[in-house]
């Protein structure tokens, strides 16, 4: 059995609890502050963050770990790890401020530049997935664990998993380029478990992420047979610059819907 293997269940845990810590949050009446950036920031993310640090340290004490609320570590010491836990405590601030449910809490390990275990926990929902690079992905339930891939191509209707709170001129555009296509909106790292789990065909998100937001559900993703790729057609890599952003992406199952030169085009 793999180190994967056998962590996939205790990272599981470790983002259960840190979801429960976010209930406690979002059955209460939270203040929202807001980052440099203008995102939105509550108790809940900090609160997600210290269960999942405490966590990972006792888990794997020699393991590094980045998360969005701990602060960003210089370049000169992040460009040497080799291995690293990426870590979005509550993924979807947005959605859960409008207590809409669609948030998550992501867990990835990051070996040599890629994802190789990645847990997405959806605390007000239930959704449960965990994905394991060369081993499979999964989506948990009362009645068990239940193995997921992805839809096979060119069933049709194409479904496309649209941002709720980031929609966009170029979303709508790729909408218009397809005939009739399903168009499902959801937060977080969820879209990409949708297409994971062969609920939707692909995940276009041509505005700004970090890799944090992508990481664990890139792996759960490809895991499940699915690719992660830039507009450039090159996979979705971490930690091979200083800035921590990431570039537009597709994420899809087994094939595009459309030649990649177009889904450029209309992304320009």
């Amino acid at each position: 059995m793999s180190d994967y293997s056998r962590w996939r269940d205790q990272v599981r845990a470790i983002a259960h609890e840190a979801g429960e810590a976010i209930m406690r949050v979002y059955a209460s009446d939270f203040s929202i502050a807001h980052k440099a950036d203008n995102s939105p920031v509550t108790a809940a993310d900090m609160a997600a963050h210290h269960v999942i640090v405490a966590g990972l340290e006792a888990l794997t004490p020699d393991i590094p770990i980045l998360t969005e609320e701990g602060g960003l570590p210089d370049w000169s010491i992040r460009q040497h790890w080799s291995r690293y836990w990426l870590v979005d405590p509550l993924d979807g601030t947005r959605e859960f401020v409008k207590r809409n449910g669609e948030f998550s809490v992501n867990i990835a390990l990051i070996e040599q530049h890629q994802p190789v275990l990645g847990v997405v926990y959806a605390p007000a929902t239930g959704a449960d997935y965990a994905g394991i690079l060369g081993e499979g992905s999964w989506r948990f339930a009362a009645a068990g664990m239940q193995s997921i891939f992805v839809r096979p191509a060119h069933a049709l209707p194409i479904t496309l998993a649209l941002s709720r709170s980031h929609g966009s001129r170029r979303e709508q555009a790729l909408v218009d380029a397809l005939i009739d296509p399903v168009v499902i909106r959801c937060g977080s790292a969820l879209k990409t478990c949708l297409v994971a789990e062969g609920v939707a065909d692909l995940y276009p998100r041509f505005g700004p992420t970090s890799e944090w937001d992508t990481a664990a559900s890139q792996c759960v993703l490809e895991a499940a047979g699915g690719q992660v790729i830039n507009l450039k057609g090159e996979r979705l890599t971490y930690n091979q610059r200083e800035s921590v952003l990431n570039p537009s992406f597709l994420a899809f199952g087994t094939a595009l819907p459309l030649p990649l030169a177009q889904l450029v085009q209309i992304a320009e």
